[in-house]
């Protein structure tokens, strides 16, 4: 089971008469796992967003203390009305599994369709508030295969079930890889259980008017 301790360091949200809304923070995580893979140790996490009618454009990054740890620069465009919500993500690693224990560092302004480490990927949720469901489909870039070498249009399955317990808010959470792919942890041979994983948060009163939020996973 792994560990997590993620602290935000510096939020903030600023609201425009035109009621368009923006935010930027940055958190501190002591190890980096995404869907089941273990991406470095320590790591600093900045976002910045802006959000406005329901339509929202996001930066989110992630860069590990060590040098061997997993650099990532993420985009997202998504729209949400109610508990549904929709999004296209660009994301990008500074390095991809090659040969054996080898890795291939990769160039941010390369899109060529055979070259580029660039993931596009389309997601689709609801969120019931008992339970969220999300379903994630890499549609272009840098997709996983499958064993006859064809593209694997690899996608995820997350559950996730939030309740209040002892003063902290808890979430259970399950994700799923559907079917083949190399994408997901060197290689999926078919349906398979990527994460199952037990979240807790709390807000830690500093002043009467700052807080820093704590999460565990």
């Amino acid at each position: 089971m792994a560990t997590a301790l993620l602290i935000t360091l510096a939020p903030a949200t600023m609201t425009a008469q035109d009621k368009v809304e923006a935010s930027v923070g940055a958190d501190l995580v002591s190890g980096y796992i995404w869907r089941g893979q273990d991406l470095g140790g320590v790591s600093i996490q900045p976002a910045l967003g802006v959000s406005y009618k329901g339509f929202s454009l996001g930066a989110w990054g992630s860069v590990g203390l060590e040098s061997k740890d997993t650099k990532e620069f993420d985009l997202t465009l998504g729209y949400a009305t109610g508990g549904f919500s929709v999004s296209v993500t660009d994301y990008w690693f500074n390095k991809t599994a090659g040969e054996g224990d080898e890795f291939i560092t990769n160039k941010y302004f390369k899109y060529g369709a055979h070259s580029t480490a660039h993931v596009y990927e389309a997601q689709v949720g609801y969120d019931f508030g008992p339970l969220a469901v999300n379903w994630y489909t890499n549609f272009a870039g840098a997709d996983g295969v499958k064993e006859n070498g064809k593209r694997a249009y690899s996608s995820y399955l997350a559950l996730s079930a939030p309740f209040s317990l002892g003063g902290l808010d808890w979430a259970v959470d399950l994700g799923m890889v559907p079917w083949e792919t190399t994408f997901y942890n060197g290689y999926s041979s078919g349906f398979s259980v990527s994460d199952v994983s037990l979240a807790a948060s709390k807000e830690i009163k500093v002043t009467d008017s700052f807080s820093v939020p704590a999460f565990a996973r």
